[in-house]
């Protein structure tokens, strides 16, 4: 059997697919790091890592040995914290990544209430689009992640949180409503690439990716599109949960030839095998209860998230 170094030498070899910053990441030298891995593959009786692709590349066997490597050194951390914990030396941590469009929101909403309420644990709580939260609970980095969905995944448990209605922030229109032909006359203000809210505006606005005009701008976070539709014009697609100034919920208008309004389905995503369940089915409850106040009673078209 390899052993825990050996496995944690593996497991950051495949992430780097570089030797040097490999060994940077395990602070050992780069012959140490080969020696350990060669040794591991002579263990187990297969090549891991295909040495004679540039740049590195896993083996078919070492692409089905990474997810079983990743699930025991996970579990080897629990037992670690479990220790540590009965000792009386460390608080459990819950690791939490959200999407930048509903942590815009959520985080000013309920932060204050999770540290009062959960006070027992440590939360670290990241940023993430939602590709690069989807691989930080394939690395076991994350315990939960909060993206749109639906997303399936037979390692993950899928838990809806709200259903969330996408508006068209517009202050420039006259009209009360504004019209889907007009959307499409006016200039949109899109996200950069990796945020879903972005995918979701170029589908429900029938816009093409790369179409530019001679002012073209992709922003990486709500505040400063608005603030761009505000000094610019054009229109963005917001959140209804995303909190706007009361000058500016004027500048929300209403789709008046849809018989349904474009929304989003908010899901938690969390590992089928956690230590940390318990924590993190209170946090999923009181996010559900929190936002399941501002239920709306409008029929809602849940648009496709797929990044793009």
């Amino acid at each position: 059997m390899i052993s825990i170094q050996q496995m944690n030498y593996i497991v950051v070899l495949s992430e780097e697919l570089l030797f040097q910053r490999a060994s940077e990441r395990c602070f050992v030298t780069q012959p140490t790091l080969s020696m350990q891995i060669k040794k591991a593959e002579e263990t187990l009786g297969y090549a891991i890592f295909d040495r004679d692709s540039n740049p590195l590349q896993l083996t078919p066997s070492g692409e089905r040995l990474i997810p079983i490597l990743r699930e025991i050194l996970a579990e080897t951390d629990q037992i670690k914290l479990l220790s540590e914990q009965l000792k009386g030396q460390v608080k459990e941590e819950v690791r939490i990544g959200i999407i930048p469009t509903i942590a815009a929101y959520m985080l000013p909403d309920l932060f204050s209430t999770w540290i009062a309420d959960f006070g027992n644990i440590k939360l670290k709580i990241r940023e993430l689009k939602t590709t690069s939260a989807l691989e930080a609970l394939e690395r076991k980095e994350l315990d939960l992640a909060i993206i749109a969905g639906p997303h399936h995944d037979a390692r993950l448990r899928s838990i809806p949180l709200f259903l969330e209605e996408i508006q068209v922030y517009c202050p420039e229109e006259p009209n009360e409503q504004i019209t889907f032909e007009n959307i499409q006359q006016r200039h949109p203000w899109l996200l950069n690439q990796g945020n879903c809210l972005r995918t979701q505006m170029l589908h429900f606005c029938q816009l093409k990716e790369g179409q530019t005009t001679n002012w073209d701008y992709e922003g990486g976070n709500l505040p400063l599109l608005v603030e761009m539709v505000d000094k610019n014009g054009g229109y963005t697609l917001i959140p209804s949960n995303y909190s706007l100034s009361d000058k500016q919920r004027g500048g929300i208008k209403p789709i008046a030839d849809l018989q349904a309004s474009p929304a989003r389905e908010v899901i938690a995503l969390i590992p089928n095998r956690s230590m940390k369940m318990q924590h993190l089915e209170a946090l999923v409850r009181q996010i559900q209860l929190f936002y399941g106040q501002k239920k709306t009673n409008k029929n809602l078209l849940v648009l496709d998230w797929d990044v793009a």
